[in-house]
């Protein structure tokens, strides 16, 4: 059988060098489940390009290989797992994830700077209409394990557990947007994506 895999999407202005792509990669190696199952790119900006890597890359994958794919997703990268397991008939893992990220991002209007490499980030106004293109007004809640902390200073992380209302969620008090007890959870995030 087949082995499956994980496709992690970093959030906004982050990177594949995330401490939870690290921390899940490890995680992984430990179990010896094969480096090569996790797969981690670096999405570029604007939004529209990260979606037309991703489209080309689960297009490949489910070409390539007929395992399973699960996503997996922090903050915009849930956004955009979200949009992408609905149009791919996927499961998804979404980590403090952005509901409403055309609006989310409007603080970030101008330059930004991404956390690890430290290239420049331009934020538009025209990427906000392309973000709110991608919004999932009804996500089949089946398909989706929702992991907050109630301590996420950049998102509510209410609006997420309205809009994926009976999907498996859990719900840590406190915390921050990097969800800081990702690794305690990542035994169940494997066994969602069938490792």
């Amino acid at each position: 059988m087949p082995t499956p895999s994980i496709l992690y999407l970093h959030g906004f202005a982050s990177s594949p060098q995330s401490w939870k792509v690290t921390a899940l990669r490890e995680a992984m190696t430990a179990r010896g489940i094969a480096a090569d199952r996790l797969l981690a790119p670096q999405l570029p900006w604007p939004p529209q390009d990260a979606i037309a890597l991703l489209k080309t890359l689960i297009t490949t994958l489910k070409t390539i290989d007929p395992a399973p794919l699960t996503l997996a997703g922090s903050s915009l990268g849930g956004y955009y797992a979200s949009w992408l397991a609905e149009k791919y008939d996927l499961k998804a893992v979404l980590i403090n994830p952005a509901v409403a990220a055309h609006l989310t991002l409007e603080r970030y209007l101008g330059i930004q700077k991404n956390f690890h490499t430290g290239d420049k980030i331009h934020v538009e106004p025209a990427n906000l209409e392309t973000l709110r293109a991608f919004a999932v007004a009804k996500p089949t809640q089946k398909r989706y394990l929702l992991l907050l902390e109630t301590g996420d200073e950049v998102l509510d992380y209410q609006m997420a557990k309205n809009l994926y209302a009976g999907a498996t969620t859990r719900v840590c008090p406190g915390g921050n947007h990097s969800f800081t007890r990702f690794p305690e959870f990542i035994p169940q995030i494997l066994e969602f994506a069938g490792l």
